[in-house]
């Protein structure tokens, strides 16, 4: 018996030399005598030998599972470390080498008691075989078999029913296929869909698979209710009347089948044996009444034994009444051939599913066709269309010229009730033409019942077992009550009490002539979904899709989900609209819901191949302006550390760009630092927040040597970033000078490369983080409320603290977005406010844009700027010309800025520099000197005023979007720059974005 295993990390000390652990002590606890192999190979090593528990997810009772060890812990030197491996690393083990040894004592005793008790398991024939004969066998097999074959002829029946199989066997192939494509658990049709398309799919199927079964049940009842009630009414008994009759039978029916499954697998399975048989005992009595010789009684109801000439007649069709066509009757067969999953929706209850589902279906497929050839042979070469069923119709001398009907040949006179239309036997007026035909008609009432019952019991364990599996998914809400299990065979008894319940209330309609076909069009739904999984996992080429059985054809199964789809609409098309619009409408929820799971289904595996596809293809496509997209890099850090900044990239990005969250985790290469700069927890909490955005994460010695690989290597092919977006440094006057260089150093990487370049600054800071040794030179903002602890594991990451709000989650209202277009970079200063109001949170803001200009052309200069504005298709109509903007700032704010500088002014003695060879400030790049201030002047007084035209202006806007200068290499001391960048955004209460694209056109007015 397989247990589940508990997640643990192996210690570094199981892995340690024979001098730390005894052998006998070593063996036993790490993998069976098969630890260490230093006899075996001639050397000391960890590695072991292929084995099926590095593979499997369940342990074996009895034996301690084995682990491959992990790359740590082959590299690692045990003399040197001997801490434990991290939690990231893939082995995982339910015991340790520190266990208690009383531990170890009890386990021993219970060891002893012997493995737990096996629950009943079944093989390919009891398991699948005769649960889809009997499910495919049905009703139609025994009352309408024999009448289609009147309708459409022999050879019509013959393709009716070869086309319903061909359909059926191109479905058991592809479930076949899908089936031995790994290891098969329980919930069966359910499960086979939603793990190879996914939950989307998968969910929907499950829960009307689930219900249509449940009703199916009350189908079958009902049917074997009015054979009971009919066989009452020819006797002269009645309970009630005629429907309540129907009612209090099929409850009665329905309650005795809930017990017989409550009862277990097994005695249900020993049912069906029952079943099977009696239905086979029909069958051997039926053809041994078409050899036995025609009695006068039964050649007046149109029995005459085997006759060639019947035989011809009854080749060619005679379609009557309004169904008689070959849709008709193609529309009345098919739900008989409708039971191939029997088997595979109690996948749990085999011994081996992946053979047993293909063999038993198809063989179950290849028998019920061949019966039902032979019936439709059989019948139509023995009864003719029409009988009056009277003794006295025998032909005679007066009446042997005028005499109608293939009959005549045989003695029997049948014209009169053929010309009126009055006759009661024959294949196309009676129903029971089979019990007619056969040795022991009670026999054939006794093949009725069991087919009536067989599929009804089938059913009531099949939509408890489906509905089981799709509650313990968890996909859909309020459901998951039913999922408990009970007892060793985790029998479903919840789903069978609300199966029961469901079944019992279409019983008391006691008329599913209207349910009925959308049952059929939810089996046929679950038919085309399970040829196109087969179909699709095969066209996405996916190494993981390899089923152990190959005699299956991609196309063919193609070919069966298009032909399920269109016999939806042909046996009714108001039917096949509601199966897919329920359909739809749980796809689309579960859509809607992210359902935290991941099967590897083949849709994962398209959206590879299409996205590889696409990527692939935009290489052959130029970059033209009017396809630009500010494709932004940005330096988050862990994003859970600065939400404002991913919440603001993502309010222009998402949807339409990329955005892609830099993490650069600075130390040594340790298994802990590459753990934090590639953990999924970090993706896991942007989905959370619903951002839609890559993240990656790099370990280097330095920010600066982190963030340049980054610039360099991230993106594929045309999908990389044009733009970095970073947190301004708002602690450079008390961090190191080394980390102010290393920050300003980054902005001139991202420049020597060609990016945009853009700084958010907020007043009240970026960085949430309480990790100082994360990223120190991203943001060096306020330190307020800490990250939410975040929780990571081998399968998925959770968020236990409620996610920090941030300033941009919210509507903006009826503010303004001011722009400084200052300094013209090719437009990206423009571009970014426009995607900010195409936004719904941001479209009731108004964009005021604000230019440098001269007092004596200033409403000309507004025009002009205007017009090119307008050229744009912005929408951008409020300009403002700012010719203050280059006048003298105030004395005060002056002073304030060099007293900014002051930490790094450079007092240096020229003689002394001259004679050491060294230019002030060499050794010491952010230093300032006089030099660098008199040369700097002009500029640095220029961003001292421009900071109080942005608090002039700007006080109540929601953004500030303000055009970065930039400094010339050699010319401006780095601390001097980042002294620009802070004067002119600080004590501004809006959040400030400072720009500077690539000085290359981001905008044009023109169509090509």
């Amino acid at each position: 018996m397989e247990l589940p295993v508990t997640n643990e990390g192996i210690k570094l000390s199981s892995f340690q030399t024979h001098e730390n652990l005894s052998q006998p002590d070593y063996y036993h606890h790490y993998n069976d005598n098969h630890g260490r192999l230093s006899g075996s190979v001639g050397y000391d090593t960890l590695d072991t030998p292929p084995h099926y528990d590095f593979y499997a997810n369940t342990a074996v009772w009895g034996r301690r599972r084995r682990f491959r060890p992990s790359l740590y812990q082959l590299r690692a030197n045990p003399e040197e470390d001997s801490s434990p491996p991290p939690l990231y690393e893939e082995t995982a083990a339910r015991h340790t080498i520190e266990e208690d040894p009383s531990d170890n004592e009890d386990e021993d005793e219970d060891e002893e008691d012997g493995p737990p008790s096996e629950p009943p398991r079944f093989g390919w024939v009891q398991g699948v075989m005769i649960r889809c004969m009997l499910n495919i066998w049905g009703v139609i097999l025994y009352l309408r078999l024999p009448w289609i074959t009147a309708q459409a002829g022999i050879g019509l029946t013959w393709a009716i029913i070869l086309l319903s199989s061909c359909i059926t066997g191109i479905t058991g192939l592809s479930t076949s296929a899908i089936a031995t494509n790994g290891k098969v658990k329980g919930g069966g049709t359910y499960f086979l869909i939603s793990r190879s398309l996914g939950p989307e799919l998968g969910g929907s199927i499950g829960l009307i698979f689930a219900f249509a079964n449940a009703v199916a049940v009350a189908m079958h009842t009902v049917g074997f209710a009015e054979t009971v009630q009919a066989l009452m009414q020819e006797n002269g008994a009645s309970i009630v009347d005629p429907l309540n009759d129907i009612r209090i039978i099929g409850v009665i029916t329905v309650t005795c089948l809930l017990a017989i499954s409550l009862a277990g697998m097994e005695w249900e399975s020993k049912a069906q044996v029952l079943f099977f048989l009696v239905i086979i005992v029909s069958f051997v009595n039926y053809v041994v009444g078409t050899i036995m010789p025609a009695s006068p009684q039964k050649q007046a109801k149109g029995f005459f034994g085997y006759k060639a000439d019947i035989f011809a007649a009854n080749f060619v069709p005679s379609w009557r009444g309004p169904e008689g066509s070959f849709f008709g009757m193609f529309s009345i067969f098919f739900p008989s051939a409708t039971g191939i999953l029997a088997g595979a929706n109690i996948s749990g209850d085999l011994k081996d599913p992946a053979i047993a589902i293909p063999r038993g279906t198809l063989m179950a497929i290849f028998w019920t066709t061949l019966s039902y050839l032979i019936i439709a042979a059989t019948i139509g070469a023995c009864v003719v269309r029409d009988a009056s069923g009277l003794v006295n119709d025998t032909i005679s001398t007066s009446s042997l010229n005028g005499c109608v009907g293939i009959a005549c040949h045989h003695g029997w006179d049948f014209t009169e009730c053929i010309n009126n239309n009055t006759c009661h036997h024959g294949l196309s007026n009676y129903y029971q033409a089979m019990s007619m035909v056969s040795g022991f008609a009670p026999l054939i009432t006794a093949g009725i019942f069991g087919a009536t019952l067989s599929s009804a019991l089938a059913c009531l364990v099949s939509a408890p077992k489906v509905f089981q599996c799709l509650c313990k998914d968890k996909l859909y809400p309020l459901i998951g009550f039913f999922g408990k299990g009970y007892g060793k065979n985790d029998e479903p008894i919840r789903g069978y009490l609300l199966t029961y319940i469901i079944a019992v209330c279409f019983v008391l309609i006691a008329e599913l002539n209207t349910i009925a076909p959308i049952i059929s069009n939810f089996f046929l739904c679950s038919y085309a979904l399970i040829n196109f999984s087969c179909f699709h996992a095969s066209i996405t080429n996916s190494p993981g899709w390899r089923p152990s059985f190959r005699f299956y054809s991609k196309w063919a199964s193609l070919l069966g989900a298009v032909v399920s789809v269109v016999i939806m609409f042909l046996l009714t098309w108001w039917a096949a609209l509601i199966a897919m619009g329920i359909v739809l409408f749980l796809l689309g929820y579960v859509l809607y819901m992210r359902p935290a799971v991941n099967w590897g289904s083949s849709v994962q595996a398209g959206s590879y191949n299409l996205a590889l596809s696409y990527c692939v293809g935009l290489n052959q496509v130029e970059d033209h302006i009017k396809n630009y997209r500010p494709q932004c890099l940005v330096m988050t850090g862990p994003p859970s550390s600065r939400p404002a900044l991913v919440d603001f990239v993502n309010s222009f990005t998402k949807g339409q760009s990329l955005m892609m969250c830099g993490n650069v985790v600075t130390g040594g290469q340790l298994p802990s630092d590459v753990e934090e700069a590639s953990s999924n927890s970090h993706v896991t909490w942007l989905n959370q927040r619903r951002v839609k955005s890559f993240y990656r994460g790099v370990v280097t010695n330095d920010l600066r040597s982190g963030v340049h690989i980054l610039l360099q290597g991230a993106g594929l092919g045309r999908i990389r970033p044009n733009v970095l977006l970073m947190g301004f440094k708002t602690d450079w006057c008390r961090d190191t000078p080394q980390a102010a260089h290393s920050y300003i150093g980054i902005l001139h990487d991202a420049f020597d490369l060609q990016y945009g370049v853009c700084v958010l600054r907020m007043k009240e800071g970026l960085d949430l983080s309480c990790q100082s040794h994360v990223n120190p030179g991203f943001d060096g903002g306020l330190e307020t409320s800490p990250v939410p602890t975040v929780t990571t594991s081998r399968h998925r990451s959770t968020v236990e603290e409620p996610q920090p709000a941030s300033i941009f989650q919210g509507k903006q209202g009826k503010k303004t977005i001011d722009v400084y277009w200052l300094s013209d970079d090719g437009g990206l200063t423009l571009l970014l406010p426009y995607l900010l109001t195409r936004r719904k949170r941001w479209s009731k803001c108004k964009v005021r844009v604000f230019v440098g200009g001269d007092i004596n052309r200033k409403e000309q200069q507004r025009e002009e700027v205007l017009a090119l504005i307008q050229k744009f298709r912005l929408g951008f109509h409020d300009v403002q010309v700012l010719p203050d903007i280059y006048e003298k700032p105030q004395p005060e704010h002056v002073q304030r800025f060099e007293n900014m500088l002051s930490p790094f002014r450079l007092e240096t003695n020229l003689k002394e520099a001259s004679q050491s060879g060294l230019q002030p400030g060499q050794e010491q790049p952010w230093m300032i000197t006089d030099q660098d201030i008199e040369r700097n002047r002009a500029k640095s007084l220029h961003q001292v005023r421009i900071n109080e035209v942005l608090r002039d202006y700007s006080r109540e806007a929601a953004l500030i979007v303000i055009t970065m200068p930039v400094d010339r290499r050699g010319v401006c001391p780095s601390a001097l720059y980042l002294a620009w960048l802070d004067f002119m955004s600080h004590d501004l209460r809006p959040p400030v974005l400072l720009v500077r694209g690539n000085q290359e056109n981001v905008l044009t007015f023109y169509c090509q």
